[in-house]
């Protein structure tokens, strides 16, 4: 069976188990933009991102045998989430196998579905193996994050909706890990929309896409930390990439600051919180990565599983990145008066102190001088300047940190 039918099997099979996720329209990026942006929001679908579309349609198409010893799969979380929550509704055993450095969000939430989560591994692809040769000893059924055309067929089902609801779409963009997302998506796309621009995006520490779609084969490539930890594959699927490369127009890569700022910004602007591997494609857009865009656009937010602890760095990561926070640490006279005197000069560059500390111990400091740590909020790069020079100019000794 062609992929394109697949995909119109679970759309009708998945329609009412899973949220036919919001469409979105931005009236102030669209403004800052000059482009008719809109969010499909999969961080608003069950289990917090678009995966559950596509193990959901893998376990309930198959025969009932295949899964009496229950499913085992490998993932980052979103997967996870999905197939502990299919197995749960199918009344299935399932075996989760996740990095070691998974968030502990994730992992909690996986177990909540009811899943039996095996931490193992630096990386997903080290998940992922462990995984396979505990299946080979099992029995068990395994859901392959992405390479398996039944989940394809599954995250296929968001194009669908996408045309449903906007049919005179011309661009969409869609984050890219291991290819299950944006293959399902680009087959759908030219089968029911053909003139659709199809651009992929990836972080730059994770750009084995970016080398495969080159390469026109799958290319492992070494995975660094990144915020967008769904998406950090370091070898694509040997089904996915064949359909990408035949379909998809362009792979581009964000920063990690890209995806911080874009993660701040989605919060502060839209009140929605998208997790890395969600925040690429408005990340892609804000930094201009994607020439000659015209039309009306499509970004995919793909998940909204973070952690509290994640979210905070997050913040401050990207409230550094837009210059709205600045740390200096000012050498001072330690006498009465001159941290006084220094938050009233600070004040007149109209930067909000967010915290300050004492150092008197510092090897460095001479007698009767101390360092003063000093965390603000400010209002851009410029204004940054204008503190740093307007300080200097006053004859503070300082560092930004």
């Amino acid at each position: 069976m062609e992929l394109i039918e697949l995909i119109s099997d679970a759309y009708d099979r998945l329609k009412k188990r899973v949220r036919h996720s919001e469409l979105i329209y931005s009236h102030y990026y669209s403004e800052l933009l000059g482009l008719p942006l809109h969010f499909k929001c999969e961080n608003l679908q069950r289990t917090g991102s678009f995966k559950i579309r596509g193990a959901l349609n893998f376990m309930t198409s198959q025969p009932r045998e295949k899964l009496q010893h229950g499913v085992i799969t490998a993932s980052a979380g979103n997967h996870a989430q999905g197939v502990a929550f299919s197995a749960d509704l199918l009344s299935v055993a399932a075996t989760v196998y996740m990095p070691e450095i998974t968030p502990p969000q994730k992992v909690q939430a996986t177990r909540d579905y009811g899943a039996e989560v095996v931490l193992i591994g630096r990386n997903f692809d080290e998940a992922c193996a462990a995984a396979v040769a505990a299946q080979r000893q099992s029995g068990a059924l395994f859901v392959h994050p992405f390479d398996d055309e039944l989940v394809m067929a599954g995250q296929g089902t968001i194009a669908l909706e996408i045309l449903e609801d906007l049919p005179d779409l011309r661009n969409v963009i869609i984050p890219v890990g291991g290819g299950g997302l944006i293959a399902g998506m680009a087959a759908a796309l030219r089968e029911r929309a053909p003139h659709v621009r199809i651009i992929g995006v990836e972080s730059s520490a994770a750009p084995s896409m970016s080398a495969s779609f080159a390469a026109k084969k799958p290319v492992e490539q070494p995975v660094r930390v990144t915020l967008a930890d769904g998406i950090a594959v370091k070898l694509p699927g040997s089904r996915t990439v064949p359909i990408i490369c035949d379909l998809v127009d362009e792979i581009i890569q964000v920063e990690e600051e890209d995806i911080a700022l874009a993660i701040v910004s989605l919060l502060e602007k839209t009140k929605m919180l998208v997790e890395g591997a969600g925040a690429v494609t408005l990340a892609a857009i804000l930094n201009r990565r994607i020439p000659n865009l015209e039309g009306k656009t499509v970004c995919l937010l793909s998940g909204g599983n973070i952690d509290v602890k994640t979210i905070s760095q997050v913040v401050e990561r990207g409230l550094i990145a837009g210059g709205r926070y600045l740390r200096l640490v000012v050498e001072l006279d330690d006498h009465p008066g001159a941290l006084a005197t220094l938050a009233e000069n600070i004040a007149a560059t109209r930067a909000n102190i967010f915290h300050i500390t004492h150092d008197r111990r510092s090897k460095s400091l001479a007698i009767g001088r101390t360092d003063v740590s000093l965390e603000l909020e400010t209002r851009g790069y410029e204004h940054i300047k204008e503190i740093v020079g307007y300080l200097e100019g006053k004859g503070y000794k300082l560092t930004v940190v």
